[in-house]
Parts: C-alpha cells; structure tokens; sequence
C-alpha cells in the first residue's frame, strides 16, 4: 500500500479517536464555551440567524440536518418498512391546528402525554421539569412562539456529558391520523413538549433512539445534575426525608417497578401500576389521618392516564378523614395520570429511585451543602486503554486513572471525607443505529500507596493493582448510561479506574466527582520522557574484525549500505529467527532507520553508523522476546506498554493510543518488525526535539516551512 494511503488512514483513525474533538473541546472550555449561557452550536446551527434569514425570505425554516423523512424516525421498528410508520406525514402544528401555541399559562405536567414511542422515561423527566420553572426555560429558552416572528423555527439546550448545547429544528412533526404520532398535550394545542422531543431526537440522531431507558438520562440532560439511583429493598432509614429535602430542592425524581423478563413490560399489578414503566415523582406531603400522622407521595404516569387505585388514590375513602383545607388542597378526582399513594404503599410497590441531585447537595445532610465538583473526558480503546475490570489482570491496569486527593474531613475531629463519583458513557444512544448499545461499565477506586503520594506523572501499572485490593468500588457494573456511587473514606489520596466490564470495547466517557469538601482531583497518567542509553560509536578500528568481513560483504565495493540493501539484509536476518512473527521490513521502515543514523547526510550508512544501527536492533530484539510474555512471536497492547518502557520510553495513554492505532494489525498485536518502526520513529522524534529545544525549556518554535520539512523527512 503507498505511503500516502497508510497516512491517510492513520490520519482517519487518530481523528476517529477523538484525539482532535478533545483539544477543541478543551479550548472551548477554556473560552467559556459549552456554559448554558454560552451553549454550543449543535452541528453549527445558530437559531438567530436560522429565523432572522427565513423570515427575510418569507419561507418557513425547513432543517436539512434532522429531514421530514423515515430516516429521522428510526432504523428498526420505526424504519422504512414498520407498520408504524406507514401513513405517516410530517406536518407543522399549523397545518393540523386552528389555533397552535408554544405554550399557554405556563408548561403544566399535563402538556406531556406519552405516544406510540417508548420513551417514558423521558416524558417523566419532562414532567418533573415543569415543576421548576428556572430549569425548564434553561431548557425551553423563552420567546418562541406560533404568533410573534413565527418562521417555523425553534430551539432548545440540552446538557451533553459537561456541555450544554443549542439543538435548532423546524416544526414539521409526525403526524399520522390527523394527531401525533408522538409525545403531544392533553389539550392537543400546545406544542413546546412535543417540539421538545423532537430536538432531543435529532440530538440522539432519530426518535428511535429514544426508546427504552433510565430517568436519569433525561434529568441530568436536563439540568446537568448528577443522578443517585436507590434500591428501594435497600433504601436508607431517611428516604422519606431525603426525598422531601430532595423536592425542595427542586431536584427531579423518578421511579419504576422492575420486571423480571420481557414479558413484564408494560404488565399491570392488580391496583393499576404498570412495570417497567417511569413515573415521576411530582410531590410531597405528611398529613393528619385518624390522628396519626401519614407520608404521602404524588406520582405522575406519563401516560396521561392509568392511576394507582389503592389507598390515597383518586376515588379512596381516605380522603374523607383527612381536614378539608388539606383534602381541597391537595385532592383531584381527574384522571390525568396523578396520583397520591402512602410511603408505606410506594416503597413495598416500587422497586428504584431516582434523585437528580441539581447541584450535587450532600442529601444526607440536614442543611444544603454546595458541592465541589470536576469533570474529565475520557476514553477506552481498543488495544491501548480499554482494559475491562479487575477480572482482567493483565489488561485492567491500562485503563485510564484519575486521582482524587481527600484533604478535608466533613467534620472536625473525624476522618471521613464524603465524595461521589458518576461514569457515564457518551454517545451510546446515537450509536443504536449502528447496531451498538450500552456498555456495561463501573469503576474501582485504590488507596495511592506512599512512594507515590503527591505525584501525578505516573501510570501505576500491573503489579500493583495485583498487590493491593480496592478500597471502595461502584455497587455494581451495569448497561446504564451513568454509573454513581456515594463514599466516606479516610483522608489521602485514592486512584479512580473506570473501566467496561469486559476489555477491547471501545468508548468515550465522562469521569465526575464530587466531594463535600474541597478535594484537588487530576487524571493521572506518565510524563512522556525517553530515557535512552548513551550510544558510543566506535572508530573503525575499534569494531570487530569478524563484523567488518560481514559489513564488506553486504556493502558491496561502495561500502554503504543503502535503503535496499538495508532492507535485504535485515529481512534476510530476520527470515532466521522462526520464532518472530513479521511481514518483513519494508522500504519506509528502512529509510527511517538510515535516516535516524545518517551522520554524514548522504542518505547510506558506513561501517560506523551500521554498527550501531546493528547493537540498537539487538536490543530491540533482546527486549521483545523479554515482553513477548506469551511467546506468540507479537507483541499484545498490554506487553507493548511495558516493553516501550523498558526500551527507554514512558508515554502517556493519548501517545500510546496513537502508536497502537499506528502499529497494530488488525488483530491488535504488533509484529517485530513494526514493533522495531515503533522504536525507531520514537527515538528520531525524541532526538530530533532535544536538538532543536536549545534553551532546554520544552518548547520549540517551527514556522510552517520547517514544520512541513520535519514532519515529511523525519
């Protein structure tokens, strides 16, 4: 293959690797970018100037990015050939509606009812949005409307793994039998929520991608909270307060009733409940029944209907003996799928909770606790840092580590800090349509032993994660989007390893912790240094009479050797040890080498050069067949990691990712001959850097001239 082909696809995969994303990103961090009030551009589309031109033209705004077509509605049950789809049109609120509004009076829980997709777990985060009016106009920005500079043109913000972005799309909606096919209002003539969905599909790339999932997901894109989930058989002895100082809060809950198999879904219990089903949890109260005080829950199904009919439900008799100022108060006899049910009655019915914690208080707490909090992108990959869990000894360590250091006890006298960690994958929903779904993830968390107290340049590797044993880890690995666990561990300095559960999956994730007192967190990973021996070249005379006999006969009368001649001679070589597995040295991996060792600039070795272009490949050699752990003749990601630094090198995770994307066959193991490029073009790159950073400070200047010069002759 040439040259410019090889590059072009290392070019492709270093991109694909998000390696390019991550340095935008984090300059447009560092600019403030990624803010509510500063929210990105979802595939670059500025509403302002998206409605400003359509109402300058006289023509409603129609979104080529997200199309009125089958497309835009799924790939599977909602692709071109479901039954679901067919008759389906695509039809502004206009067009089916005498009288459309964004909103009228106010977004009430009652303008989200569920349709034909199963994404109840988002319509109950939507309704629990409605009870916060600051949350939802972060969400749903004020001044769109069907009246005022109508372009057929709206937008909203959703929190994207530590950024909030601005999704624009035009009206036009599903619409099959003259209603919507989708999430729509009781009263049919409102449309902010069904609008709402619609950008959060085109955010997830379809409205198929919606379908099944946790509360969770749609709280924290909602408000860029951090969701702690409670096993209600498990639940705390404060539940009921952690939920009311929860609500007045404002936090966003949710609940579920699990199922045991598929043939549950959607099943109903005998007092009307429906498995896994997401209800939101829309209030609180404790009233006065018989003389004895009683703990009330209010629940909402997103279906619009369907109601609890046991006690406290809409038509109970418990209502009868509770004060009338209460009972007016609270008491509503509609069948618009809210419900009231006692605390007793809702923890032996349900099965999880979920709490979306909007600024991270410390529930536990009996006063309001402002959070310290970090976020950091990561990824796993293929080859290089998708090391799966501690089931996998030889590859867990790869991973990516992250160090949290507890300084601050949450109370004087005692040792315990409090922090909470939260792994949450990214991009998974946008993936379905490729086939790719949740990976199961979770993470573990180590004390830092001393020798390593207070350093950050260090990657720990095998043999200490096989010598020490965690200190705390999350509950459990599971296929949710986000995994969090709560801790209290002693003051010091723990390492944070989040991982899939088996390894070689790939994926981006997002790291958060949380802590109630201040706590420096950092991912840790190696300083990228080369510590190379001292290379001597001899004089002629000091070489050994048996290596010049050989030198004369592969040189030739010229007594050089050249790119050719290198590459005969070393494949000749190589040909001989049967216990390498190789493709052969190819002519770009030779011009490396002579380029690396060509003294004299003449592009061919003489006898010194050759000599020690010679011992450095018997090192490499020497060092390989010490690594090749499993003697397959290959080097694995996990033995090319502790070979490079035996060779000399400590890379970083984002360099050795790039050298396996680099040097890897498909199969993820590197061959000795690409194992001896590796090396080469390393040590050239070091080398070349060092002479030319003369004020030793790590920073060299190119202009564009020898920045072009170096990268295509080095």
């Amino acid at each position: 293959m040439a040259v410019a082909q090889v590059m072009e696809q290392v070019i492709e995969r270093v991109f694909a690797s998000g390696v390019a994303s991550r340095l935008r990103s984090q300059w447009d961090r560092d600019e403030g970018f990624g803010q509510n009030d500063k929210a990105l551009k979802f595939l670059g589309q500025d509403f302002e100037f998206l409605r400003a031109h359509s109402l300058q033209c006289r023509r409603l705004f129609e979104d080529d990015t997200f199309p009125a077509q089958v497309s835009s509605l799924g790939f599977k049950d909602l692709g071109p050939r479901s039954a679901k789809t067919q008759g389906v049109q695509w039809m502004r609120p206009t067009e089916f509606c005498t009288d459309p509004h964004f909103i009228v009076d106010g977004a009430t829980r009652t303008d989200v009812c569920q349709g034909a997709l199963g994404d109840c777990w988002l319509l109950a985060a939507i309704a629990s949005l409605t009870l916060n009016e600051t949350l939802l106009h972060r969400v749903v920005p004020h001044g769109q409307s069907f009246h005022n500079q109508y372009a057929g043109i709206f937008h909203f913000q959703f929190w994207q793994f530590g950024e909030w972005v601005d999704v624009v799309i035009d009206d036009r909606l599903p619409v099959k039998e003259g209603k919507l096919l989708f999430l729509h209002s009781a009263e049919g003539a409102e449309f902010w929520s069904a609008l709402l969905e619609k950008a959060y599909a085109k955010l997830n790339g379809c409205y198929e991608a919606l379908s099944g999932g946790s509360t969770s997901e749609g709280f924290e894109d909602f408000t860029g909270g951090v969701t702690e989930m409670f096993e209600l058989k498990k639940a705390p002895a404060d539940l009921f307060s952690i939920i009311s100082r929860a609500v007045e809060r404002g936090s966003l809950l949710g609940c579920s009733i699990d199922i045991s198999g598929f043939f549950e879904m959607e099943a109903m219990t005998f007092k009307k409940l429906v498995k896994g089903h997401a209800y939101s949890v829309t209030g609180v109260e404790e009233v006065e029944y018989k003389g004895s005080p009683t703990k009330l829950l209010r629940i909402r199904n997103p279906w619009g209907e369907v109601e609890w009919t046991g006690a406290w439900s809409d038509n109970s008799r418990e209502w009868s003996c509770v004060d009338p100022s209460v009972r007016a108060r609270l008491y509503n006899r509609s069948e618009d799928g809210e419900f009231w049910m006692s605390f007793n009655d809702f923890m032996r019915e349900f099965s999880r909770l979920e709490i979306c914690n909007l600024t991270a208080d410390a529930l536990q707490a009996s006063q309001v606790k402002k959070w310290s909090s970090a976020l950091y992108p990561g990824e796993w990959r293929r080859g290089s840092t998708a090391g799966g869990c501690r089931n996998f000894p030889a590859t867990f360590w790869l991973n990516p580590q992250f160090k949290v250091a507890l300084q601050h006890p949450d109370t004087e006298g005692q040792s315990g800090c409090s922090f909470l960690v939260a792994l949450m994958q990214k991009d998974r929903r946008r993936q379905r349509r490729e086939g790719k779904d949740m990976e199961t993830i979770g993470f573990a968390i180590y004390e830092v032993p001393e020798e390593y107290s207070g350093r950050t340049g260090v990657h720990l590797k095998r043999d200490f994660f096989l010598s020490h044993s965690s200190s705390a880890r999350s509950e459990l690995f599971i296929n949710l989007r986000e995994v969090s666990s709560r801790f209290c561990l002693p003051q010091g300095e723990y390492i944070i390893v989040p991982s899939t559960f088996e390894p070689q999956k790939d994926g981006d994730f997002v790291l958060r912790v949380f802590s109630e007192r201040p706590a420096d967190s950092q991912e840790l990973d190696d300083d990228i240094t080369a510590d190379l021996p001292e290379e001597v070249e001899l004089d002629e005379s000091q070489i050994d009479a048996g290596f010049k006999s050989l030198f004369r006969q592969l040189a030739g009368a010229e007594m050089e050797i050249s790119n050719s001649k290198l590459q005969t001679i070393l494949n000749r070589i190589i040909s001989k040890h049967k216990d390498l597995k190789t493709d052969g040295f190819g002519k770009e991996a030779c011009r490396c080498m002579i380029t690396l060792m060509d003294t004299t600039g003449t592009g061919k070795l003489g006898l010194t050069e050759f000599h020690v272009l010679w011992e450095k490949i018997k090192r490499y050699l020497t060092v390989f067949r010490k690594f090749d752990l499993d003697k397959s003749g290959t080097m694995s990601s996990y033995e090319m990691r502790m070979a490079l630094e035996s060779a000399g090198f400590k890379l970083n995770n984002q360099l050795f990712q790039l050298i396996i994307l680099r040097y890897a066959k498909e199969d993820l193991n590197v061959d000795f001959d690409n194992f001896v490029n590796c090396l080469i073009r390393l040590e050239t790159m070091f080398k070349t850097f060092k002479e030319m950073d003369t004020d030793a400070d790590g920073v060299v200047s190119f202009s564009f001239v020898q920045w072009i010069t170096l990268t295509m002759f080095a």
